[in-house]
C-alpha cells in the first residue's frame, strides 16, 4: 500500500523535476520557457519515453503516465493566470478598452467561426459540424499567448493591450458557444426525428443561461462585499507579527473559491478568477496579492503546458503527417488573416494588428472543451474531430515561433495610426515618485507632490493607514516596501524617487537598500531620526537624508531669530549655511560614485 501511495505523486515528482531542469535549459539557451514545458510534456509522456517503460522498467519512474493528475492543477494554471490578470486591468481600463473588447474581440470571434465553419464544410462536413468545429477553432490560447508576450516584454504595448482584449471577449465567448452545441444539439435531435421542431427542446438549454447570470452577478456582489474587509484583517494580523502565511493562504482562497464558484454557475473556472481579480485591482491589497499568487501561477501554468505537450498524439501525427500539418498550418493562417481584417477594420495599425493576428491565430485550450462537447452531443464526426484536435494542438505549440515571426514583420511593415491611446488601457502613470510611509509625514509629502503637479504611489504596511488614505483619494497601496520583488511591481524601474518617510530607523535602511540595488541612479530621499542614522544612511547610498532632530532644531532658530526682529533674508542664508555644513558632513560617510542628487525642486518641497 506504502508503494502504491508513493505512486501516486510519481507524476507530480517528475513534473517537478522536469520544471527544474528541462526549463532552465531552454532559458540557458534564450529559448521560450513555454516551449521548455511543452517539450518536457512530449518526452515525458505516453508517446514520449514512457512508452519504452516495458522495454526500460526504470523509465516508468521518470516519466508521466497519467495525464489525468496533472489536469485539475493544469486547469488552476489557467484561473490564477487570469487572477493575476484581472488585477492589473481592473474594472476602469475594462471600461476603458470596451470597445476593443466587445467590438474587435466579438467580431474577431464571429467572423473566425464562420471562416472556419465554411472552409470545413468545403472539407465534406456537414453544416452542423462544421459550425461546431468552427466555433471551437475561433479561440485562442490565453494560457500561452499571455505569459509569450509577457517574457517578451509586450503586454503593455498596444499590441499586447489589443491581443487581451481578444483574449478576454474570447473567454467571455466560451459559455455561450457552449450553450450553442447544445442547442444545435437538440434542433440536430428534433429534426432528426423526421418530426416537426418541438421548441421545448430548447428550454433546458436556454435557462442554463439564467444561474449563470444570477451566479455571475452574485459573485461581483459577494466580493464587493467580503474581499476588501476579509484582507484588512489578515494584514491586521500580519502587522502584529502574526500568521504572514495567512496572506497567501486568503488570496488562494480567493483564486479558487471565485472559480469554483463560476463553475457551479456554468461559466469557466478562468473566468471566475478573471471577475475576483478585477474586484481585488481595486483595493489596496492589489499589490501584495499579486506578489502572493506569482509564484504558484506560474508552477501551476507550467502544469498545464505539460499537459499540452502530453496530449500531443505523436502515432497518430505520423500515420497521417500531411493532412495533421496541413490542417495546423491552413486553420493557423486563414484564422490570422482574419483577425488581421478584422483589427484594421477596428482602427489598429498595421503593426499592431499584424503581431495581434499571429499571436492569435493558433488554437487555444477552450477549442478541446468545445470539440469534446460536440463529440458528446454527437454533433461532430469522430475520426475528424481527432485529426482537428491534433492540428490545434499543433498549432499552440507554434506560439512562440508566431511570437518570433511578428517580431520580425513589425520591423518592416509600415506603420499606420493606431486607435486612440484610452482604447488600448494603458498601463499605469509611469515616472511616478514613490513614496514608503503613508502616515503624517508621507501625506504631506504626498499632498505636495500632488500640488505640484507631480503624480505618486505610496506604500505603507499599516492597513489602517492605508485605508485613510484611500478614502482621501491617495494612490496608496498596502505593502512591505522592504521587498524588492514589491518595489518592482510599483514601478521603482521607471520611478523619478524614491521617498521614504518611516519613522522606523531599521526599516528605512531595509527600504533604501532594497532601492538602491534595484535603481543605482534613483534619486532615494530618506527620512533619518538623527546625524548617525542620517550618516548610516549616506553610506547605504541615499541622495538626500533629513534627519529629524536637526530640522527640528534648524526651524526652531529660524522662527526664534526671526521673532527676535532679525531680516528675513539673514535669517535664511544663515539656516541654508547651516544645513549645508550638516550635509556634507554627513556625506563623507558616502560611498565612492554616489547616485545623482534630487532636483533642487524635490529637495525643498520635502524639507518643508
Amino acid at each position: 500500500m506504502h508503494g502504491e501511495a508513493g505512486g501516486d505523486y510519481r507524476d507530480l515528482v517528475v513534473f517537478l523535476a522536469a520544471a527544474g531542469v528541462v526549463v532552465p535549459l531552454f532559458s540557458r539557451f534564450r529559448m521560450s520557457p513555454v516551449l521548455g514545458f511543452l517539450a518536457a510534456g512530449v518526452l515525458l509522456g505516453p508517446d514520449g519515453l514512457a512508452r519504452f517503460a516495458d522495454v526500460v522498467p526504470w523509465l516508468s519512474w521518470i516519466t508521466i503516465s497519467d495525464a489525468a493528475q496533472l489536469r485539475s492543477l493544469s486547469e488552476l494554471g489557467v484561473a490564477f493566470l487570469l487572477f493575476m490578470i484581472g488585477l492589473e486591468l481592473s474594472w476602469e481600463r475594462l471600461k476603458a478598452m470596451r470597445r476593443l473588447v466587445f467590438g474587435l474581440g466579438l467580431t474577431q470571434v464571429a467572423v473566425c467561426a464562420a471562416g472556419l465553419a465554411a472552409v470545413f464544410m468545403l472539407m465534406g462536413q456537414p453544416l452542423v459540424s462544421a459550425a461546431v468545429l468552427g466555433m471551437g477553432l475561433a479561440l485562442s490560447s490565453t494560457a500561452v499567448v499571455m505569459p509569450v508576450m509577457a517574457e517578451r516584454g509586450r503586454l503593455t504595448a498596444p499590441a499586447g493591450r489589443a491581443t487581451f482584449a481578444v483574449l478576454l471577449a474570447q473567454d467571455l465567448a466560451v459559455a455561450p458557444i457552449l450553450i450553442t452545441v447544445t442547442v444545435l444539439a437538440a434542433l440536430a435531435r428534433s429534426m432528426g426525428g423526421g418530426g416537426d421542431f418541438d421548441p421545448s427542446i430548447l428550454r433546458p438549454a436556454l435557462f442554463t443561461l439564467i444561474p449563470a447570470a444570477v451566479g455571475l452577478a452574485l459573485l461581483v456582489v459577494l466580493g464587493r462585499l467580503v474581499l476588501r474587509p476579509m484582507f484588512r484583517s489578515v494584514a491586521r494580523s500580519r502587522s502584529r507579527g502574526q500568521g504572514g502565511e495567512l496572506f497567501v493562504a486568503a488570496s488562494l482562497l480567493v483564486v479558487v473559491g471565485a472559480g469554483m464558484a463560476a463553475q457551479a454557475a456554468g461559466l469557466s473556472m478562468g473566468l471566475g478568477a478573471l471577475i475576483a481579480g478585477l474586484l481585488l485591482a481595486e483595493t489596496e491589497f492589489r499589490r501584495e496579492v499579486e506578489l502572493a499568487i506569482d509564484p504558484f501561477k506560474g508552477l501551476l501554468l507550467g502544469v498545464f503546458f505539460v499537459g499540452v505537450g502530453i496530449a500531443l498524439d505523436l502515432d497518430a501525427v505520423a500515420a497521417d503527417p500531411l493532412a495533421v500539418l496541413g490542417l495546423a498550418a491552413l486553420m493557423t493562417f486563414l484564422k490570422a488573416a482574419l483577425i488581421f481584417g478584422a483589427a484594421r477594420l477596428w482602427g489598429l495599425g498595421n503593426r499592431t494588428a499584424i503581431e495581434a493576428a499571429l499571436m492569435l491565430g493558433p488554437a487555444g485550450e477552450f477549442a478541446f472543451v468545445i470539440l469534446g462537447a460536440g463529440l458528446v452531443e454527437g454533433l461532430a464526426s469522430p475520426a475528424f474531430t481527432r485529426t482537428v484536435m491534433l492540428a490545434a494542438t499543433i498549432s499552440i505549440f507554434t506560439i512562440p515561433l508566431m511570437a518570433l515571426v511578428a517580431q520580425r514583420l513589425i520591423r518592416v511593415a509600415p506603420q499606420a495610426p493606431d486607435v486612440p491611446p484610452e482604447a488600448l488601457a494603458p498601463a499605469a502613470v509611469a515616472a511616478q515618485v514613490l513614496v514608503v510611509g503613508f502616515g503624517r509625514v508621507g501625506r504631506l509629502v504626498g499632498e505636495m507632490l500632488s500640488e505640484h503637479g507631480q503624480p505618486f504611489l505610496a506604500l505603507d504596511s499599516n492597513a489602517s493607514t492605508v485605508s485613510r488614505g484611500r478614502a482621501e483619494a491617495a494612490n496608496v497601496f498596502y505593502g512591505d516596501a522592504g521587498r524588492p520583488e514589491l518595489l518592482k511591481l510599483c514601478g521603482i524601474e521607471s520611478a523619478r524617487a524614491l521617498v521614504v518617510t518611516m519613522d522606523a530607523p531599521s526599516k528605512v535602511d531595509e527600504v533604501v537598500a532594497a532601492a538602491r540595488s534595484l535603481r543605482p541612479d534613483l534619486s532615494i530621499i530618506a527620512r533619518a531620526r538623527d546625524s548617525r542614522h542620517a550618516e548610516r544612511l549616506y553610506g547605504l547610498g541615499v541622495t538626500d537624508a533629513v534627519p529629524e532632530t536637526t530640522e527640528a532644531s534648524l526651524q526652531l532658530a529660524e522662527n526664534t531669530l526671526v521673532d527676535l526682529g532679525v531680516p528675513m533674508g539673514l535669517v535664511l542664508a544663515s539656516i541654508h549655511e547651516r544645513r549645508d555644513r550638516f550635509r556634507k558632513m554627513f556625506q563623507e560617510a558616502m560611498p565612492k560614485g554616489d547616485a545623482p542628487r534630487a532636483p533642487r525642486a524635490l529637495r525643498t518641497t520635502l524639507r518643508r
